[in-house]
């Protein structure tokens, strides 16, 4: 299986969590096995989306990783443009749009907050809820939703701890 990992981080160099994430899937914009790791705001910094070249590594891929830290309860800004951009009426959607039927879709995000924040309704929303759009947008144009993985405290948490992150975000990415 080909895996695909897109990071939406606008600065890796100031995270903790999702530059450790990034290590343990593979080093960015060069192929490690059959995962390919992309840092979409260094090739984008401008936000221009060469959309073409992403949709082909789209269809040259099994499974498409979103990763991103929750901002707002929300992606940042880049990954939205990239949606509205690549994933085009009549190529994801839409008439002859199954560009991502059957694939699989993952999204990988760290939060500051503690899981508690995201456990019930009552908190505000659950993690489940708060990544309803990428689970529509799966639904969407067909492709398969797979668990996310998601980091907690990630601001908080020790080196061993994003070691262990590092670690079983590899098994997800890896497995079957």
């Amino acid at each position: 299986m080909k895996t695909l990992v897109l990071v939406f981080h606008p600065d890796l160099t100031r995270s903790n969590a999702n530059a450790a994430l990034v290590k343990a899937a593979g080093e960015p914009h060069a192929e490690a096995g059959d995962i390919t790791v992309r840092d979409e705001y260094a090739l984008y910094p401008d936000g221009a989306i060469d959309v073409e070249a992403e949709q082909r590594l789209v269809e040259e891929h099994d499974r498409i990783v979103l990763q991103f830290p929750l901002y707002w309860y929300s992606s940042p800004a880049l990954l939205k443009e990239w949606e509205d951009k690549v994933l085009a009426f009549g190529w994801a959607y839409g008439p002859n749009g199954t560009a991502l039927e059957g694939k699989e879709i993952m999204v990988a995000t760290t939060a500051g907050g503690p899981e508690t924040e995201y456990q019930t309704a009552d908190n505000g929303a659950t993690m489940d809820e708060v990544l309803s759009p990428y689970r529509m947008m799966a639904r969407y144009t067909h492709a398969v939703w797979l668990r996310p993985f998601v980091v907690f405290e990630s601001m908080e948490l020790s080196d061993e701890a994003l070691a262990e992150a590092g670690r079983r975000y590899r098994e997800a990415l890896l497995a079957e």
